[in-house]
């Protein structure tokens, strides 16, 4: 046992644990330092001689310190008496230097070399720690140093070598040892070494900071200490492979789900960096293990788990190899570990991960999942660029189905606007609204949407309408904007906008005309969006049909007033509204025979309106005309919003009580087709204000139609002029035909500006420019065709010599 003082100096030297990083340990306690400044004053100050001044007692004495070159202080004193007289007080250097006692070096070494054995020993030490550090300073002073450095070196590489031997000395013993017994061995043999390493520097702290340290070529006393830890016990192989074979055998464990004594790893570990081996003999092997560890692991489970499991384990995997990082392995493995675990549990697996799992992942929508794809893909070679290649093909795919599926038709748009609702939110939140896929996005939306050419442009025109006409009760003002919004986007996609403008433009006018808009603000905030997207010039026949629209108003006015003047006054309201040819859609003319009272009151419009506006032509267009019918039933009057065809059937009951279907026909004059679906509407509808006879839902020739005098409805208005709205297979074929007749005429006048400006050009170069003018998608052999018409109409012609070059023709 230590004495107390000793004791507590022990307590202040000895640590049990080492810092790694470093390698110099804290130095001597500041109260032994005072102390032997406080020693080394006093033996210089029994040096000091006075001369004897004799003088009075009573005498005051000031002090004056000088310093000399030598460092030695010199002090005088001036002394004052009575009658004034003084002397100086000189104190000299001894002139020799005082000699160390005989065999005092080899006395002092064998205290030196007990208190060290003790040490090593763990011991009690002989001797005064203060005394043993008083000692070394002596022996420094007198040049001791090379000798006590090589004399101490001994001791300790003699110590070190003994350890080893017992180490070993029974290798049965040491064999039958099983991994974890022999690692907390080799804990505690370190351990032990860095304690009295640092005990013995403490000692020998002077030798340390004054020899060592102007001799830049010797170790330092605590790094001696390593070098012989590491010389003689850390580099023999059999110790090495089995403190590393033992580390890696407990990390396995671990990474197995096994609980293990972490702070023995961070110790070796420690250890192994401490002595500079750690990269050599542990890191290598390490990240070895690990490849083939993970490397199997990955095989394996990419088998047997669904991909968002998977991708579970993985970000499992990968936290707790960064926390074994910062728990005890060195910060220089984190990149190369974390690297080899991304390597070989995701990107040797990127392309299977995805064939398997992405497009459940989409279809099921689970953001949570699609999120962590991205993020662990991120971290892998080749893998963002992969993952953006598969969403192109899914979103294609996808939306490939949607729209070259005709049995879909009628749910495409709709399908199609949560489509590109859903694929945004995952690039906003799984993908962190990333420019690459944002524009992989788009350009899978542009190529899938004009797969199918025409059809999805006539299918959103007719979505709009659906939207902007009265009765619409899905959504607010806000909500309806918002869903505009969203048709521009997929309005963006499409190459054929001429087909949209030719339905949008049609429905328009049935909203219109019929008085079927749902919002005048609504209708102009969409046209403002065309004319923003696609330029003035798209919508500038739309907004003629709303100036028309307006003008008809002030001239409804106006003819009110001049009805009301003339000398007799009808009893039907006549509202006309009159139309630009050029702005509205072409409606086929069709002939009807109009009540007399009717075609009275167009005669005096016709009059009124010519005589105010000379040099116009009226053409009367019955198709979209509309009326409100008092009608008188059992149950009592109501009113009926009806078509200028129905009205025109309904009014022949007030002449007669049945009439058959050909008899109809003559009477009005409207064409068959039109006919059967104005007296389906009449007869078979929700509404059927006409019995038909026999009964069925079509209506065949020789049908008999009456008046329903039991006709029952709880509104007093009942609209049933709601066939007017709904679009016929002709007038959908005629619609689509007319855009094609439109673009015969832009591909011809793109051909002759072309070749009136450059004169002469081949037919590739013609084919090159006009797919840079046209915007809508155009055939190679449509072009052939129009060239050849023009070629034909002698507006060019071809070079005789070279048949492929062709000639302006002024």
């Amino acid at each position: 046992m230590l004495p107390s003082k000793d004791h507590r100096l022990n307590k202040e030297f000895v640590s049990p644990t080492v810092n790694k990083q470093a390698f110099e340990p804290p130095a001597v306690h500041s109260n032994l330092v005072k102390h032997l400044d406080h020693t080394a004053v006093s033996q210089r100050a029994n040096l000091i001689m006075a001369e004897d001044t004799r003088q009075d007692k009573r005498a005051s004495f000031s002090a004056i310190t000088e310093h000399n070159t030598n460092g030695m202080a010199r002090t005088s004193a001036v002394a004052s008496s009575k009658s004034g007289a003084s002397k100086k007080l000189v104190i000299k250097n001894f002139k020799d230097r005082p000699k160390l006692a005989e065999n005092y070096t080899e006395d002092t070494w064998l205290k030196l070399r007990d208190a060290v054995g003790a040490i090593q020993n763990s011991t009690s030490i002989k001797y005064n720690l203060e005394e043993l550090y008083q000692a070394v300073e002596n022996l420094c002073s007198y040049k001791v140093s090379p000798t006590l450095y090589k004399q101490l070196r001994q001791v300790c590489e003699d110590h070190v070598q003994a350890q080893i031997k017992q180490f070993f000395l029974n290798m049965e013993l040491t064999e039958s040892l099983d991994n974890l017994s022999f690692l907390k061995r080799m804990n505690r043999c370190w351990q032990d070494h860095c304690r009295q390493t640092i005990m013995i520097r403490s000692i020998f702290l002077f030798l340390d900071r004054t020899y060592v340290l102007q001799n830049s070529l010797l170790p330092s006393i605590w790094d001696t200490g390593l070098e012989l830890f590491r010389t003689h016990i850390v580099s023999d192989s059999a110790v090495q492979k089995r403190t590393v074979d033992g580390i890696l055998e407990q990390i396995e464990l671990e990474r197995n789900g096994e609980t293990v004594d972490r702070s023995l790893i961070r110790s070796l570990l420690g250890m192994l960096s401490d002595l500079q081996v750690y990269k050599d003999s542990f890191e290598e092997r390490f990240l070895v293990e690990t490849n083939r560890l993970y490397a199997a692991e990955g095989q394996r489970l990419t088998q047997e788990r669904d991909v968002p499991e998977y991708l579970h384990h993985v970000a499992h995997r990968l936290e707790e190899e960064n926390d074994r990082i910062m728990s005890y392995l060195d910060q220089s493995t984190q990149k190369p570990l974390i690297s080899c675990v991304e390597k070989q549990l995701l990107g040797e697996h990127i392309t299977a991960m995805l064939q398997k799992g992405l497009r459940i992942l989409l279809d099921e929508n689970r953001v949570a999942e699609l999120a962590l794809l991205y993020q662990l893909f991120s971290k892998v070679k080749g893998g963002l660029p992969t993952l953006l290649q598969f969403w192109r093909d899914y979103i294609k795919s996808f939306g490939g189905e949607i729209v070259c599926t005709p049995e879909k038709d009628k749910d495409m748009v709709q399908d199609l606007l949560d489509f590109k609702d859903k694929m945004d939110n995952v690039a906003q939140s799984c993908f962190t609204r990333s420019e690459g896929f944002i524009n992989a996005m788009k350009e899978a939306f542009e190529t899938f949407i004009n797969k199918r050419p025409n059809k999805p442009a006539e299918l959103i025109a007719k979505y709009v309408d659906s939207k902007l006409r009265a009765g619409n009760k899905e959504a607010t003002e806000e909500e309806l904007e918002r869903i505009l919004d969203k048709i521009m986007i997929i309005f963006r996609f499409i190459h054929g906008k001429d087909v949209f403008e030719a339905f949008y433009k049609k429905d328009l006018a049935k909203r219109l005309l019929v008085g079927k808009s749902a919002s005048v603000d609504a209708e102009k905030s969409m046209l403002s969006k065309l004319k923003h997207e696609c330029g003035a010039a798209f919508t500038s026949k739309l907004e003629g049909m709303f100036k028309d629209m307006e003008l008809s108003k002030d001239i409804m006015i106006q003819f009110k007033q001049y009805i009301q003047n003339q000398s007799e006054p009808s009893n039907i309201e006549l509202t006309v509204n009159i139309l630009t040819m050029g702005y509205w859609p072409s409606y086929i003319p069709m002939e009807v025979h109009l009540p007399p009272e009717m075609v009275k009151l167009q005669e005096v419009f016709k009059l009124f309106y010519l005589g105010k506006h000379s040099g116009r032509k009226l053409q009367w267009q019955p198709t979209l005309g509309h009326a409100v019918l008092k009608a008188e039933f059992k149950e009592g009057k109501k009113e009926l919003q009806v078509s200028l065809f129905q009205t025109l059937v309904l009014l022949m009951f007030n002449e007669g009580e049945e009439f058959s279907m050909e008899e109809i026909r003559a009477a009005t004059g409207i064409e068959e087709e039109e006919l059967r679906r104005t007296l389906q509407s009449l007869a078979c509808g929700k509404a059927r204000v006409l019995n038909k006879n026999p009964r069925g839902k079509d209506v065949e020739d020789g049908d008999r139609f009456n008046f329903n005098n039991d006709f029952k409805h709880k509104l007093f208005r009942i609209k049933i002029n709601q066939i007017q709205m709904k679009e016929t297979v002709e007038e959908q074929v005629s619609t689509t035909e007319r855009v094609f007749q439109d673009r015969q005429y832009q591909i011809d006048a793109a051909v002759v500006r072309i070749m009136k400006m450059r004169k002469t050009l081949s037919h590739n170069l013609l084919v090159s420019e006009l797919y840079n003018q046209l915007k809508f998608p155009v055939k190679p052999g449509d072009l052939k065709k129009r060239i050849e018409s023009l070629i034909d109409r002698d507006y060019m012609e071809r070079d005789k010599e070279t048949p492929n070059q062709y000639h302006y023709v002024a």
